[in-house]
């Protein structure tokens, strides 16, 4: 994409290991529904969300803070490999449980002050095969690209900056997907500075 640095692996995760991955998940994560601040009124986000990291990596979106629930092992375990793969850290992951084609996400740049300018943004994904969509911010056509089983992801430089994104909703899709947005909180005192400098 014209000045954002995003790669993409359709087949990072070998089946077999995606299909173990996918279950261990679903059971070992805390699911919950998260409310959202929309248009003046709070809604229910149209999937199931856990906001997991290191102790301090609160986070703060659409009119909430959710503060880290412990990492669990098989999380753990992948953000390592997710860190090789991209040259980045990361300290917290968002996990999303899309239950089937209902359950969406609307567009948005994840371009919050606690990720820093330019956040890199790893998205791992399990589960049934959905489309994702990107926008530049200044007009321009669609692109989509199809999410599949065990695939990864990698938003650097520009994603979030000039670029929105969303998880539109697609009828015909009954099973369940897991999308794993792994993320680095900045510091407080640098959140501090960040927040200075935007005001």
């Amino acid at each position: 994409m014209p000045g954002a640095d995003v790669t993409f692996a359709p087949v990072w995760l070998g089946r077999d290991e995606a299909d173990a991955l996918l279950a261990a998940l679903i059971d070992e994560i805390p699911w919950e529904v998260h409310r959202l601040r929309m248009f003046g009124r709070w809604v229910d986000a149209p999937r199931l969300n856990a906001w997991i990291g290191d102790a301090g990596a609160s986070y703060r979106y659409s009119g909430n803070t959710f503060e880290p629930r412990p990492w669990t092992p098989a999380l753990a375990e992948l953000r390592d490999r997710v860190q090789l793969a991209c040259g980045a850290s990361f300290n917290s992951v968002l996990a999303n449980l899309y239950r089937d084609g209902s359950d969406r996400m609307g567009w948005h740049s994840d371009d919050e002050p606690e990720l820093g300018p330019e956040p890199v943004i790893a998205s791992v994904s399990l589960g049934a095969e959905r489309a994702f969509r990107f926008r530049a911010k200044a007009g321009g056509d669609v692109l989509s690209i199809e999410l599949t089983h065990g695939s990864l992801l990698c938003m650097g430089a520009g994603a979030q900056r000039l670029y929105k994104h969303e998880l539109p909703a697609r009828k015909r899709v009954a099973a369940p997907r897991v999308n794993l947005t792994f993320r680095f909180i900045q510091p407080a005192d640098r959140r501090h500075e960040l927040r200075s400098r935007l005001w």
